[in-house]
This record gives C-alpha cells, sequence and structure tokens, in this order.
C-alpha cells in the first residue's frame, strides 16, 4: 500500500479565519472612536490633546493586530516547511517508546533497565490492559529482536501492543518504564499541537518522541 505524508488541506475560498481577539478588539476601537467623532457636539468638541492620545493608541492597536498576524503567517510557514522535510520519514523506521504492532514478525526494542538493576523482565500487555506475557532479557542497552509469543511459546495474535521493562535488584522492582521499539512510519500528520507520527498498526506519536530514524 502506498502511503503518502499528509498535507493540509487548503480552505474553501469562502471562508474565513475567525478573527483574533486583537483585531477584534481593533474593529470594535474603530467603531467606537467613528461613533465618537460623528456624535460629538459641535460646540464642545473633542480636546486635541485626547483625539491625539486616542489616534496613538489606535496606531498601538492596529499595528499589535498587524504583528500578530504576521507571526501567525510564519508559524503556519514553518509547520508545512516541517512537514515537507518529514515527508521524507514517510517508508523509515521511528524508534519511540509507544505501543508496538504485533504481526508474526520479531520486534526491534531498545530497552534501557534502570541504573543498579540485576535483572529486567518484558512485560506484554494486549489492547484491553491485559497481561498476555512475561519474559526476562538481558541486563543491558544493547538492541533486543523479541519474538512475540505468550508464556506458552504460542505466537501473540496480531494487534497492537504495550511493552514494558520492569527492573529489578534482586526482588525489589526499581522501575516500570515503556520500552522504545522500531516501527515503521506510514504517515506525518500536521496539526495545532505540532507534528505527528503515525506508525505501523496505527500507533500516533509526537515527532519530538522519536529518539532514533533509520531504514
Amino acid at each position: 500500500m502506498d502511503v503518502t505524508a499528509a498535507t493540509p488541506a487548503p480552505p474553501p475560498a469562502a471562508a474565513r479565519p475567525a478573527p483574533t481577539a486583537v483585531g477584534a478588539d481593533f474593529e470594535t476601537f474603530l467603531r467606537m472612536m467613528t461613533a465618537q467623532l460623528q456624535n460629538q457636539d459641535p460646540l464642545n468638541p473633542i480636546d486635541s490633546a485626547d483625539y491625539a492620545v486616542q489616534l496613538a493608541t489606535f496606531s498601538g492597536v492596529e499595528q499589535q493586530a498587524r504583528t500578530n498576524q504576521l507571526l501567525e503567517a510564519m508559524r503556519a510557514e514553518f509547520g508545512l516547511t516541517g512537514m515537507a522535510q518529514m515527508a521524507g520519514w514517510v517508508g523509515r523506521e521511528a524508534r519511540a517508546a509507544a505501543p508496538v504492532l504485533v504481526d508474526g514478525a520479531p520486534v526491534a526494542l531498545a530497552p534501557k533497565p534502570a541504573a543498579g538493576a540485576d535483572r529486567a523482565v518484558l512485560a506484554v500487555y494486549d489492547a484491553a490492559g491485559t497481561l498476555v506475557a512475561r519474559e526476562g532479557i538481558p541486563v543491558s542497552d544493547a538492541a533486543v529482536d523479541w519474538l512475540p509469543v505468550d508464556a506458552t511459546g504460542a505466537p501473540l495474535a496480531r494487534g497492537v501492543y504495550a511493552v514494558r521493562l520492569e527492573s529489578y535488584a534482586g526482588e525489589q522492582l526499581l522501575a516500570t518504564a515503556e520500552v522504545e521499539a522500531y516501527a515503521r512510519i506510514d504517515e506525518v500528520r500536521g496539526g495545532a499541537s505540532g507534528t505527528t507520527l503515525v506508525l505501523a498498526g496505527g500507533v500516533e506519536v509526537p515527532a519530538s518522541a522519536v529518539t532514533a530514524l533509520r531504514g
């Protein structure tokens, strides 16, 4: 299946962005000032000093509104630039602490046992949060090709599983942490919260969570 990076569709021609708070304040200020000039008492017009202050305020509000619009445009442009750069990640493998897709093949894990640990155990949970397998592994930062099987040696059913590493010192549990794993990047998405990677199995992780890239 061909997979490409998702890019945001342009807004419809009739769509209009919602005014920012500053833009709304600016429009309100302009209407109020226009009404004030139209309805002032000809025998007691606005004091020139007051008028100058209002004009200065008007200029400041206008400048702030334009600055905010420029910043919003720059932010959107930078977001699209980042999306374009990350489009090249599609099809490669990212390493991140996230659930993994089990489909019968070994899964490349990057465990990080806690300091002081003398025993490390992989604990595997299915989508319902049920523990389906536990397996001891060497106490090492070396990569592990984990074969997804249950306690009887039977292959785990295809699906997405959470793999956690339990670090022990003797019988004392020192820490439990989600294991980093490599997974194929199927899609790159942009959004208000930043760039998101969609990994094999539909697992989503923020691009900032990726610690390595290969392939």
